[in-house]
């Protein structure tokens, strides 16, 4: 794989208390790009973070519909990884 490509494909944590509950099961959240897959999102996550990745799971959030100023709009859809890490390992998101 591109390394540059597997360098931008992370494009922030999520931070949230469901998520704050998840990392109790070795599990984070990441906001990634619309054209990953699981494999850069897997290569990406080991690389920056220096852990094993267990599984990957994503899911494309679609944008809401919303009136502004008498005008329907719509958010842009973007798409979310749930990663999985080896027992014993964690990632701190609050220093990303």
């Amino acid at each position: 794989m591109n390394q540059e490509k597997v360098l931008k494909t992370l494009l922030a944590p999520i931070v949230s208390e469901k998520t704050a509950m998840l990392s109790a099961h070795n599990q984070y959240a990441f906001k990634v790009r619309v054209d990953s897959n699981k494999k850069e999102i897997k290569a990406a996550v080991e690389l920056l973070f220096g852990v094993n990745v267990e599984n990957v799971t994503t899911s494309v959030v679609k944008g809401k519909k919303k009136v502004f100023k008498g005008k329907i709009g719509r958010r842009i859809n973007w798409k979310k990884a749930m990663v999985k890490v080896s027992e014993g390992q964690m990632i701190d998101v609050s220093a990303s």
